[in-house]
């Protein structure tokens, strides 16, 4: 007479069971909540997390207890957590009213974008942590694992590639004429 253990062991679904399973029940459970949900979309995210939370979990499913309920059921608590989100955000939306205009980047931001991406990778992190994070020599060193001496180099090196690149063509014209 097998004891409690081994019929509990007997009734959770193994790796091939839980395949089989994800199989035959991944279409109707994504109908069922289509339905539920009205959402096809929302309904196929919610079914695979589900499944994805349940593989996980597949040696605690237990045949005898409906695997396939417990996945419904996670699918739909998904699917209601995310509408709650949904509707969070869209309350802050109204509460804050329409987000202000920001007007599109100025031809001195796009030349400094431009320069920037001409830096070795280093000197652009570097220089961009320093002037545009506003952060110490010590902080960039403890940050990007470098020496305060090598970001002090990539600095000094990076403001130099920088002038270079960012010389004005119209002030060449009338400093050489």
């Amino acid at each position: 007479m097998p004891d409690e253990t081994e019929e509990t062991q007997e009734s959770l679904l193994t790796v091939e069971e839980f395949e089989e399973f994800y199989a035959h029940a991944a279409a109707r459970l994504t109908g069922q909540l289509y339905v539920m949900l009205g959402d096809l979309h929302e309904a196929q995210d919610v079914v695979q997390e589900a499944f994805v939370r349940g593989w996980s979990r597949r040696r605690q499913l237990d045949r005898g207890r409906e695997p396939e309920a417990w996945i419904r059921t996670v699918a739909w608590r998904l699917a209601v957590s995310r509408w709650r989100g949904h509707r969070r955000s869209a309350d802050a939306w109204q509460r804050g009213g329409s987000p202000p205009s920001v007007d599109g980047p100025g031809p001195e931001q796009v030349a400094l974008v431009s320069a920037l991406r001409e830096l070795p990778g280093r000197q652009r992190r570097t220089v961009t942590l320093h002037y545009v994070c506003d952060l110490t020599v010590e902080q960039i060193a403890a940050e990007t694992g470098l020496s305060a001496s090598t970001v002090k180099t990539h600095l000094v090196r990076g403001r130099a590639a920088l002038s270079h690149l960012l010389q004005d063509p119209r002030a060449e014209e009338t400093s050489g004429a």
